[in-house]
């Protein structure tokens, strides 16, 4: 066992989490992401909701031949498919551009509150 005295503890500053949400720049960001969020998620799911729709009420319609074997329904599955990653996409870019900075800006305000180097 060792006689040594006990190390000192160094406190980090606290940090006000309510603070930086209540920041403009946090506002700005959930504004942001929800502005894009929000409508793009009701769009999809309207679109998911008459596909699901369309296919259990609307057998003609659906089974409409377009060419050969394909159907209006198989590609209007095929289309959830391709909006998911369309949508998936969209919003990589958007967060790259619009949110990541902001995001960034309050990530590196907050490592300079806790100890000075910007690392939390």
């Amino acid at each position: 066992m060792s006689t040594d005295a006990p190390r000192s503890v160094t406190q980090l500053p606290a940090i006000d989490y309510i603070e930086v949400e209540e920041s403009p720049e946090f506002q700005k960001l959930k504004t942001r992401h929800r502005s894009f969020v929000f409508p793009l998620a009701i769009a999809f799911l309207v679109w998911y909701f008459a596909y699901v729709l369309l296919a259990d009420y609307a057998h003609e319609f659906m089974s409409t031949p377009v060419w050969g074997n394909i159907n209006v329904g198989l590609l209007f599955g095929l289309g959830q498919f391709v909006t998911t990653f369309a949508i998936t996409t969209w919003y990589v870019w958007y967060a790259n551009r619009r949110l990541d900075p902001i995001a960034e800006e309050i990530r590196d305000d907050l490592g300079a509150r806790s100890n000075g180097n910007g690392a939390l």
